[in-house]
């Protein structure tokens, strides 16, 4: 798993190219606010959105996540223990008005990130809460 790459994956080098291209500037690799030890793959830190672009193996997607057959309920364990991190993982940032964006690594990046766009774009556009 230590030799799992971090940041610069192809689907997320493909989203960032994506991005560049409808003009937005973003941060990579960035830690979430109040989460010093989780980090997002893709942030916008002025709109508060947040962007992971998850793998089909190590997030269990429900399309093409599969489990290994050798020490099968050890990999349970270990998927769903990150399916429960990825979930606490949103539920932070939404709760102090952060927007969190989540995206298989098998999705169209350039789909994603008219998603993002348009999701960075009306938040810069509405005032948050308080302000």
């Amino acid at each position: 798993m230590s030799r799992q790459r971090r940041r610069d994956t192809k689907p997320e080098m493909e989203l960032c190219r994506a991005l560049r291209a409808l003009g937005l500037g973003y941060r990579v690799d960035t830690s979430l606010p109040g989460l010093p030890r989780r980090r997002c793959d893709v942030m916008f830190k002025g709109a508060r959105v947040a962007v992971f672009v998850d793998g089909c193996f190590w997030h269990s997607c429900p399309v093409h996540g599969t489990v290994p057959r050798n020490n099968a309920s050890w990999w349970v364990e270990k998927l769903a223990g990150n399916i429960t991190r990825d979930r606490d993982t949103d539920r932070h940032p939404e709760a102090i008005g952060w927007t969190v964006v989540r995206a298989w690594e098998d999705e169209d990046m350039t789909d994603t990130a008219r998603r993002v766009h348009g999701i960075v774009l009306a938040a810069r556009r509405w005032p948050r809460p308080g302000e």
